[in-house]
């Protein structure tokens, strides 16, 4: 007897194309979670504000209200190597520094491979953005030579020269014996004796420093390394000097100071010393060519000032060099 029994599947199951595609789509929601718990603080702010200008210049030539281009892949799909072009020299136009734009055009591709990693974005419209370029090196310099604004905002396009001398003067006049005074030394002996950054100070805690030793420990947010450093002699005075004086039970060296008012103690004290409009970083920057100019090597220099590949470490000691030491010519 043959049995002509059809086996019946209820249409409420799900079919392996339809789990499939919730699955990609689970993936796409959590790729920019993923991306974004792998980021720094300061980082996922950056990108979400250069993120925010790109929907504000969409805005403000076009008229759309584009997505959430920080959360949502999806706002990604209709963006094209045209728009991001158009975004880059919409910049240009009205005055911002070229490092900046460089940063968000960097920030845009990287989501953009996001959202192509998700299917969202065709593989050749991909290619295409990745072919939009930021200025660098000789173009950079003609087309802020050919522009009437070169920079808008608070970011230096350049760091400051600081000399060698010009850091004494500035130590000097953050010297003192009030604790606000002492609390500066420390400070300005951080940041051009060692070349923290000014994140990587403010996060420094009192239990870092150990005064016997003569060493402090600090950790590199932007590079995620924790360093040890021998203190320079002006440093561990001045960590001698300060410590004691703190309340028992505080926590963090520079307690009570956000980032930002660090930076604008860095600025006044500049201006006391007669460096206008100096940042922390153009301490960090004149350490590391100090650095180079008594012989640092690449490699030494890359490791004391936590930075993830040689290229920036090398550019102080390019730069510290005499262009014709090399030069041999005949007794005349």
């Amino acid at each position: 007897m043959t049995d002509d029994t059809t086996l019946i599947v209820p249409s409420t199951l799900p079919t392996f194309d339809l789990v499939a595609a919730i699955a990609d789509q689970a993936a796409t929601r959590h790729a920019l979670t993923t991306y974004h718990e792998g980021l720094a603080a300061e980082t996922l702010r950056r990108q979400q504000a250069d993120l925010a200008l790109f929907a504000s210049f969409l805005h403000a030539t076009t008229g759309i209200e584009a997505g959430d281009f920080f959360t949502d892949l999806s706002a990604w799909q209709p963006v094209t190597y045209g728009l991001l072009d158009a975004w880059k020299r919409w910049q240009l136009a009205q005055g911002y520094a070229l490092g900046s734009v460089n940063v968000r055009l960097a920030t845009a591709k990287a989501y953009c491979k996001l959202a192509h990693d998700a299917g969202l974005l065709s593989t050749e419209a991909y290619v295409r953005i990745q072919g939009v370029k930021g200025y660098k090196g000789k173009q950079a310099h003609h087309v802020d030579e050919k522009r009437e604004v070169t920079r808008i905002g608070s970011k230096k396009e350049r760091w400051l020269s600081v000399s060698p001398a010009h850091a004494g003067l500035l130590k000097r006049e953050a010297g003192g014996d009030s604790p606000l005074a002492t609390r500066d030394l420390l400070l300005v002996c951080l940041l051009v004796d060692h070349g923290l950054r000014i994140g990587e100070a403010a996060s420094l805690c009192i239990a870092d420093i150990d005064l016997d030793t003569g060493q402090f420990t600090f950790y590199r947010q932007k590079v995620h390394k924790t360093q040890t450093h021998d203190m320079e002699p002006d440093t561990l005075r001045a960590a001698m000097r300060y410590l004691p004086g703190l309340p028992a039970g505080q926590m963090l060296l520079f307690d009570g100071i956000s980032t930002r008012q660090l930076r604008a103690r860095i600025q006044l004290l500049g201006k006391r010393a007669g460096i206008e409009h100096l940042a922390p970083h153009d301490l960090r920057h004149a350490w590391a060519t100090d650095a180079a100019r008594n012989g640092t090597d690449l490699k030494a220099l890359q490791d004391a000032g936590g930075w993830a590949s040689p290229a920036m470490p090398l550019q102080y000691i390019e730069s510290a060099k005499i262009a014709n030491a090399g030069v041999k010519l005949s007794r005349r």
